[in-house]
């Protein structure tokens, strides 16, 4: 059911291909214009909708170049709020967005803004921010007004750009020739243990340009940290859990959950959309699933975006009684890749950085 629908969407592909393919166009020809700046600007982005790892991502480069004075700027996705803002110790995820303010609280000595229009949000930066050396921006491949230094593409291990079509047949926001303006390409939610014939396998199907890098990731998951005081009244250790009810509102939830089963016996999964806002309805869907679960060593777990948005007052607050974790992730590079990832960066910051 599903291929037929998408071959009956292909020709609104084909339209929809044709003008964002003549968009990207007008900026190669400078008939729309391309804003270039006089500090570092890494672009972190991807071709298809959501759940590559972009913001992961972020995150090691922020823990790359933690030398430098910092600031991270995105859209804010599903805020309620427009325009430039400049996070601070009263912005949530309903004012900055659940990935921008999961960075803040990870990174509290960065600046991390978020505005629809990245030549405005560079420019309110380094107006409100003078001495930021770095400028990184989330999310952002598709946003051409802004001329990066470093364009980073992300491309899922499993859904690679060059097997799919564009909007509303496929899940690509532009056709994957759009890939040759990346100056590196990162596979990532690749397995932890890659083979060399695989490695060799996708660099031949992706056939980068001669000026194109091609690196391998992964995710790696990290301890089960407590929710705010919400497990003060545990009575048992993490340890001897024997039910959980895991929450996600993520793209891809699929390698998180079985990274769950893998390490609990009985599981009962809530999933709701990617950047999900919890709703007073929802908050009683998770209280009864969590009272149902099996045995009395029972938690809830989610993913560290999730807590974004469950950290809200009016949900926090009906939620701060259950014994809530998260987990959360890194990511790392398989072999040599980092060490040559790492020397790409620090040599571009390094040549291009302002004193």
């Amino acid at each position: 059911m599903i291929r037929i629908l998408n071959i009956l969407l292909y020709p609104i592909s084909i339209i929809y291909g044709i003008i964002t393919f003549l968009r990207n166009k007008f900026y190669d020809w400078s008939i729309f214009k391309s804003t270039e700046f006089d500090l570092p600007v890494i672009v972190v982005g991807n071709l298809n909708v959501g759940g590559v790892g972009k913001t992961p991502h972020i995150e090691y480069l922020i823990r790359l170049l933690n030398n430098y004075k910092l600031a991270t700027l995105s859209r804010g996705y599903k805020r309620k709020t427009s325009g430039f803002i400049l996070a601070n110790n009263n912005s949530d995820a309903s004012t900055i967005g659940d990935e921008p303010k999961q960075i803040q609280n990870k990174f509290p000595d960065i600046t991390v803004t978020v505005d629809e229009k990245r030549v405005n949000g560079i420019e309110q930066i380094k107006s409100l921010v003078p001495e930021t050396q770095i400028i990184l921006l989330d999310d952002a491949y598709q946003h051409r007004a802004v001329k990066p230094g470093i364009n980073i593409l992300i491309t899922d291990y499993s859904k690679l750009y060059i097997n799919d079509t564009v909007l509303p047949s496929g899940r690509l926001r532009e056709w994957s020739i759009g890939s040759n303006r990346a100056d590196i390409i990162i596979v990532s939610k690749s397995p932890s243990v890659l083979s060399p014939i695989d490695i060799r396998r996708i660099k031949t199907d992706l056939n980068p340009k001669p000026y194109q890098e091609i690196f391998f990731s992964y995710t790696k998951y990290g301890k089960l940290s407590s929710f705010k005081d919400t497990c003060k009244n545990l009575t048992f250790p993490p340890a001897d859990i024997n039910s959980v009810l895991l929450i996600t509102g993520i793209a891809k939830p699929d390698a998180f959950y079985y990274y769950i089963k893998d390490n609990y016996q009985n599981i009962e999964h809530l999933a709701f959309g990617d950047h999900y806002l919890f709703q007073k309805e929802d908050i009683e869907t998770i209280k009864t699933s969590y009272k149902n679960l099996y045995g009395n060593n029972k938690v809830i777990i989610t993913t560290e975006k999730d807590i974004m948005r469950l950290s809200l007052p009016e949900i926090y607050n009906e939620l701060k009684e259950l014994p809530i974790f998260y987990i959360p992730i890194e990511i790392c590079f398989h072999g040599n890749d980092k060490e040559e990832f790492d020397n790409k960066i620090l040599k571009y910051v390094t040549a291009n950085s302002r004193n």
